[in-house]
């Protein structure tokens, strides 16, 4: 016999106990807790390689930090008030507790989504149009330093309203807004956020997947026939010259600036030391097509006598890690919050099993447990980092341990 939802909400009852979830209580309790443990240090861990790595100290890393706050929000303070509730069924905090859980609790998803947003747009405008104004604004200190207060600004003004229909939900046994109460002001707000986060998260990534598709093709189009006298250089996995801090958006080939001199094209070639980001490699391409398209026939380069070879090795690595990257992150956001907004939008009367809205919520709480995985230990200088850093916290406990 399944729990009447409906009845509990109208009793204002702080249980979710049924029989049908008294066996599955124990898998979202163990859940949780890892959750807990592996979203706080994974978090914790980018604040702290943050703070302590000069390297990463940049601007576009600011925004990785910014989710990584959000998250440790979420994990350390209000994800083990969820496990006491499933382990016991029942909401022990009181109605204000409720009220301040439910508002933390969408406070920091939509600080979530909204850096989410933040990160996507601001490697777009990287790899596409980094040296436009608007680029040059939002991506200046002062302009990243705006965004991220006013993303907990506009979390906290959007959710805040809802602070008198924050109740506890027992089809997911923890505190939410009330369904019904908070109509149409919440679907407005789970629309906005959800659905239109979700889909210019996904268009500003499929839009660098183009960027670079084209951007890498132009450059096996119009590499010099002679490969010989150029220096390679060795991959950067990290961002010492693109001050992007996520890992993707920079290049391991050189940029070329063209110019025209008679009857001969040079190339300059930038510093060995300096990886140049994708918008740079894009932008040469670029004005290579013009200035062979403008050359009169009769000093226009010969094609070379033998094709070039589809990729370095190099390319092929950066092309595959920013694809990668790009559906991994897309795809994982769908995957966690899609089920949990379908089984809501389906279930209007309440008459879906509960166990199945506690497992699409349990999804959504995957989130903050693998974004510093998505994020930065996709990263070269953050692995190092946290290898520095999990090295210094052991280094005690191993000279105690060779004492004894």
């Amino acid at each position: 016999m399944s729990l009447n939802t409906t009845e509990l909400y109208g009793n204002d009852s702080f249980s979710c106990a049924s029989p049908s979830v008294e066996g599955y209580r124990y898998f979202g309790v163990f859940w949780g807790c890892f959750v807990t443990v592996v979203g706080t240090l994974g978090n914790v861990l980018t604040v702290l390689a943050f703070a302590t790595d000069a390297r990463l100290r940049t601007r576009f890393n600011v925004l990785i930090v910014n989710l990584a706050l959000a998250d440790i929000l979420y994990c350390t303070i209000l994800q083990p008030v969820s496990v006491d509730s499933y382990l016991h069924l029942h909401w022990r905090g009181g109605a204000k507790w409720c009220q301040m859980f439910g508002l933390l609790l969408f406070l920091s998803n939509s600080v979530s989504i909204i850096s989410l947003c933040l990160i996507a747009m601001s490697r777009y405008l990287v790899v596409a149009h980094r040296n436009s104004r608007v680029a040059r604004l939002l991506l200046s200190h002062k302009g990243v330093a705006v965004l991220l207060v006013s993303s907990w600004a506009l979390g906290l003004a959007s959710f805040g309203p809802l602070w008198p229909v924050y109740v506890f939900a027992p089809q997911v046994c923890t505190c939410s807004f009330h369904r019904i109460k908070g109509r149409p002001y919440t679907t407005i707000l789970l629309f906005l956020y959800f659905f239109l986060g979700l889909g210019f998260v996904g268009l500003f990534y499929f839009l660098i997947y183009r960027k670079v598709r084209v951007a890498a093709k132009a450059l096996i189009k119009y590499r010099p026939s002679r490969r010989s006298s150029r220096r390679k250089q060795p991959e950067p996995e990290g961002t010492d010259g693109d001050d992007s801090g996520i890992g993707i958006g920079t290049t391991a080939t050189q940029s070329s600036g063209v110019s025209e001199q008679g009857d001969e094209i040079h190339q300059s070639k930038t510093s060995v030391n300096e990886p140049q980001p994708i918008s740079t490699v894009s932008n040469a391409v670029n004005v290579a097509a013009k200035e062979k398209k403008d050359l009169p026939k009769a000093v226009a380069p010969a094609p070379p006598a033998a094709p070039a070879q589809a990729t370095s090795s190099g390319e092929d690595s950066e092309f595959k890690r920013v694809t990668r990257m790009c559906f991994t992150v897309f795809l994982c956001f769908v995957g966690c919050f899609a089920p949990f907004l379908l089984v809501n939008i389906l279930d209007k009367k309440n008459q879906a099993p509960q166990v199945l809205h506690m497992f699409c919520a349990n999804l959504t709480w995957l989130n903050s447990c693998i974004n510093p995985l998505l994020y930065a230990a996709m990263n070269r200088q953050f692995n190092q980092a946290y290898q520095d850093l999990l090295t210094k916290a052991a280094w005690p406990i191993m000279r105690l341990w060779k004492k004894n």
